[in-house]
């Protein structure tokens, strides 16, 4: 594995330093490699707690919704499964089930930074609709947009916009994110390489695999 600015350089030297280049391949290009590694961006990634909504089969979307009871207590419990991992920056999205999920975990340890490009998908005519109407809709709006509302694709774009802040401002950083299910879909898209197809098929809440924080790497 090394860095692909690595091997841009030495393809960009002239054929009279060719003898060079082999000693890049072998010497250089594995300093490339180490320093990729140091300076990728850690992320993990975790999802709100319980609502109200959830426990009434309802999907949120972009309408604000509170934790329920349990969601509360997931939340409280997260600070302790996560004790083990040093976060420099903890960010989440601005709807409130997300921001009251990220406090509860780690308010009293970290200070929690809210950025609207977090948010759920926006269902648009579908907010807070039931499950049963919008889940099936959900995969077929992956270019085309929910009723006055977002494609998944739109989604994506924020996620991405997002990331560039992050590669920018935390370089070789841990950072925390609390959001929600199409922000999680997006980084599967973008940090592992997955088509939407394989995103939503793969999707943890389908397979009933929760997991207290999911990793992906940003280099």
């Amino acid at each position: 594995h090394f860095n692909q600015r690595g091997f841009n350089f030495v393809q960009s030297l002239p054929p009279d330093m060719e003898e060079y280049g082999s000693l890049l391949i072998s010497g250089k290009l594995l300093y490339f490699g180490i320093l990729n590694n140091i300076m990728a961006i850690k992320i993990t990634y975790f999802v709100h707690g319980t609502t109200t909504d959830n426990e009434q089969n309802i999907s949120s979307g972009w309408y604000d919704v509170e934790l329920s009871e349990l969601g509360i207590q997931q939340s409280k419990d997260l600070a302790g499964l996560t004790k083990d991992k040093h976060f420099d920056a903890v960010f989440c999205s601005d709807l409130k089930r997300a921001v009251d999920s990220a406090k509860l975990a780690w308010g009293d340890t970290y200070k929690i930074v809210k950025d609207e490009r977090l948010r759920e998908c926006n269902y648009g005519d579908y907010n807070a609709k039931s499950s049963e109407e919008v889940e099936p809709l959900q995969e077929k709006a992956v270019t085309e947009p929910m009723p006055n509302g977002e494609s998944y694709e739109m989604v994506k774009e924020r996620i991405a916009s997002f990331l560039e802040d992050v590669k920018r401002d935390y370089d070789g950083k841990h950072i925390a994110i609390v959001a929600h299910k199409a922000p999680q879909l997006a980084l599967d898209v973008l940090l592992k390489n997955m088509s939407w197809e394989e995103a939503f098929a793969n999707d943890w809440r389908k397979t009933k695999s929760w997991q207290p924080g999911w990793e992906y790497t940003l280099e």
